[in-house]
């Protein structure tokens, strides 16, 4: 029986876990949690997931979110 696992891959290489998938081009947090948008502010940290590779082998089932630091002049267009 295979167990999927899902991370984000931060800019830097970090990797870490997270609780379920992801789709491409939605806004997550520091944690890689989903943003609800609006968002409240554009002075926040978010990624956007830019790739996504699944990792097959015995027993596990890897899903890497790829992400990219938004700048914040385009976080002003998430802003209500």
């Amino acid at each position: 029986m295979t167990y999927p696992e899902f991370y984000v891959v931060f800019p830097d290489g970090d990797r870490q876990e997270i609780q379920s998938a992801l789709r491409i081009d939605e806004l997550v947090d520091l944690n890689g949690r989903p943003l609800a948008l609006p968002i409240p502010t554009e002075r926040m940290i978010a990624y956007r997931v830019v790739k996504i590779r699944h990792q097959e082998a015995r027993g596990e089932d890897v899903m890497l979110h790829y992400l990219e630091l938004v700048p914040a002049t385009e976080l002003r267009s998430y802003v209500r």
